[in-house]
């Protein structure tokens, strides 16, 4: 009788590791994808940007006579994080790539918006405010889609460091994700107008 237990007690404890083993699994997959679709949902908003970019060029030279460098460096700007976001379906984008192109992309757009409030003009340009303002909106956009990707890393990240469902990332080598970060300019920094025109 008490084989019999014995036996009762290993299966019942077998088939506990087993359905932990397969939750833990599960969970891992639940959290890699929450990660994709979250990372898809940042690419939609950063094409977003990417799409108002030419519009916001066209009317700034419309509008303005700025030197053409401080317009052709927004737009190689944006190409470069355009490109940056352009990766096959099967391939995931590499994080760091995507947010060193979106860096000099706000930064060129902090430029350019610089220097179009050196010209009173701008202001009154309903194209341009338009444009700022849905700029404005996308910016927020990007950061609440970026803020949901990098808790869906943080969840993801924490399970794979936390004992013992570490021994299950490692045998599946279910890797860590990265988190993404942009960069724009500091709250009250002062970019230098006279150097963007080229003034010494």
């Amino acid at each position: 009788m008490s084989s019999t237990v014995g036996i009762l007690v290993a299966l019942a404890a077998a088939l506990i590791a087993v359905l932990w083993y397969f939750a833990v699994y599960n969970d891992f997959v639940r959290l890699r994808n929450l990660v994709a679709e979250s990372w898809r949902q940042v690419g939609v908003e950063l094409q977003r940007r990417h799409d108002l970019v030419p519009n916001l060029v066209a009317t700034v030279e419309q509008s303005a006579a700025f030197e053409r460098g401080s317009l052709a460096a927004v737009v190689e700007a944006r190409n470069r994080a355009h490109v940056s976001m352009s990766f096959p379906e099967h391939r995931v984008a590499d994080v760091s790539e995507v947010a060193t192109a979106e860096n000099a992309l706000t930064t060129a757009l902090g430029n350019l918006r610089a220097l179009a409030e050196q010209y009173p003009t701008m202001g009154t340009v309903r194209n341009y405010r338009a444009l700022q303002s849905d700029l404005a909106d996308i910016e927020d956009r990007i950061a609440a889609a970026r803020r949901l990707y990098n808790g869906n890393v943080r969840a993801l990240n924490t399970k794979i460091e936390s004992v013992p469902a570490a021994v299950i990332a490692s045998i599946h080598h279910v890797s860590p994700a990265e988190y993404f970060e942009i960069s724009g300019p500091e709250a009250g920094e002062v970019i230098d107008v006279g150097r963007l025109f080229g003034a010494s």
